[in-house]
């Protein structure tokens, strides 16, 4: 016989046995019984358990070909050329399934003992009953229901009062309890600071708050300020229009007078420089550098070292040319006895001083003295040579000193050599000599 026949069979016999020991549960079940075994479920309306049909209420029970066969308390899947026969005396079914046992029928409600607002434990203690908890209460959405020994109270919460049944916000700003501002939500209140101020330990003054310590966004320097604060700069340096930053000032450009000579801005500050041959006198001035003294100059051993604005000058120790012989460094005598010096001064003087260009005028430079004072002589002082353009002239102070003067502005670098005359004459002893002081007067290029 072929596998599939015997495969059939036996579940045709499977079959048979379930369905002839399988029976509806006991209708008999008490109305207080209401569970049920596997298999089955409650029925209200008959007040017995009836089979559940696994077939409609499972979807796809049976999966491929398999077809559902309902029985009481299962369902079996079949090939859909299976037949069934329902033969409830088969030899060898099983036994009926064993009845649940039935749970003892509920006794008639035992009185309550306690008060009313409590009620009996476990062991017959009367407890409060939370009225609020188990929501048996008839307070109103607004209020707050409060459990009491036996009892319950309704009360509204904080920030409201009870106006009739309900609970209304109180506006609490009306009563001024912030400093600054405040501002009313439901049940509360809360207070705010104005800008440059926080709220202070009891949430309602308000105290300044250091922005300088906070991170102020100034550039240099921070002051805080009630409330506020306020940037500045270093000197040197101006506050931007935006309050925080700092701009350099250009001290030069707003001033031609702070230094002598040139100025350089710098980053906060500016310096002042001083031309080729001056140095800084403090920050500001410029002061000729006396090359000859400090030994800066490249003079020779035979030649004399003369210092001017803004530089040096190295001139021949001996300067004297016939008929003119040298008696001193700075000193030529024509002698006596030289015929050639009977129309020449008798003595010449080399003389060197420097002045400034631009110089006010009229300016008193330099002064003439003799050195030997004759009785009965008479001196007369003049420019006898180097002044073509009349820049210079002589004023006469005494009979033996004269002042020469610089008569008008004269600007540098420039030489002069002025061969400055004084004339001595005897009119008794008909005696006339003269004498010539050579000044080399140094002008320099700047006017300091």
């Amino acid at each position: 016989m072929p596998p599939l026949v015997f495969f059939l069979r036996g579940q045709l016999l499977l079959l048979l046995l379930l369905l002839g020991t399988a029976s509806p549960q006991d209708p008999e079940e008490p109305d207080s019984y209401m569970e049920c075994t596997d298999g089955y479920e409650w029925d209200t309306e008959s007040q017995h358990c009836k089979d559940v049909n696994e077939c409609e209420t499972i979807p796809d029970a049976c999966k491929g070909e398999m077809k559902c066969i309902n029985h009481y308390g299962g369902y079996l899947c079949l090939p859909r050329s299976a037949a069934v026969i329902n033969d409830v005396h088969s030899e060898g079914a099983p036994p009926p399934r064993p009845r649940p046992p039935r749970p003892p029928a509920p006794g008639p409600p035992r009185p309550n003992p306690c008060p009313q607002g409590y009620e009996p434990d476990d062991q017959d203690n009367c407890v409060d009953i939370d009225e609020c908890d188990l929501d048996l209460h008839d307070c109103r959405p607004s209020q707050e229901c409060h459990n009491l020994p036996g009892s319950f109270h309704c009360s509204c919460p904080d920030g409201y009062r009870k106006v009739g049944s309900e609970c209304v916000d109180i506006d609490e700003c009306r009563y001024r309890y912030c400093q600054h501002r405040c501002v009313n939500v439901p049940g509360s209140f809360t207070c705010q600071c104005e800008p440059g101020f926080q709220l202070g330990p009891n949430n309602r003054s308000c105290v300044d708050v250091n922005e300088c310590e906070m991170g102020a966004p100034c550039e240099q320097r921070c002051f805080n300020s009630y409330g506020t604060f306020l940037c500045r700069c270093n000197q040197g340096y101006e506050l931007h229009r935006d309050g925080f930053s700092c701009n350099d000032i250009d001290e030069c450009r707003h001033s031609t007078y702070l230094c002598q000579y040139h100025c350089s801005n710098e980053p906060g500050r500016f310096s002042c420089h001083c031309p080729q041959g001056y140095q800084l006198l403090g920050t500001r001035l410029c002061q000729d550098i006396d090359e000859c003294e400090s030994g800066a100059h490249q003079c020779s051993e035979g030649q004399s070292c003369v210092n001017f604005h803004g530089g040096y000058r190295c001139v021949e120790s001996n300067r004297c040319s016939e008929p003119y012989v040298q008696v001193s460094d700075n000193r030529c005598l024509c002698p006596a006895s030289d015929p050639r010096c009977r129309e020449q001064p008798s003595s010449i003087v080399h003389r060197y001083m420097s002045i400034a260009s631009e110089r006010s005028v009229p300016a008193d430079v330099f002064q003439i003295q003799a050195t030997s004072v004759y009785p009965g002589a008479y001196n007369a002082f003049q420019i006898r040579a180097g002044n073509p353009q009349g820049d210079f002239y002589i004023r006469q102070i005494n009979n033996i000193s004269a002042m020469l003067v610089l008569a008008r502005p004269v600007t540098g670098p420039r030489e002069y050599v002025l061969d400055l005359e004084m004339v001595t004459m005897n009119s008794l002893m008909s005696y006339r000599a003269s004498s010539v002081l050579r000044l080399t007067v140094f002008v320099g290029a700047y006017a300091f």
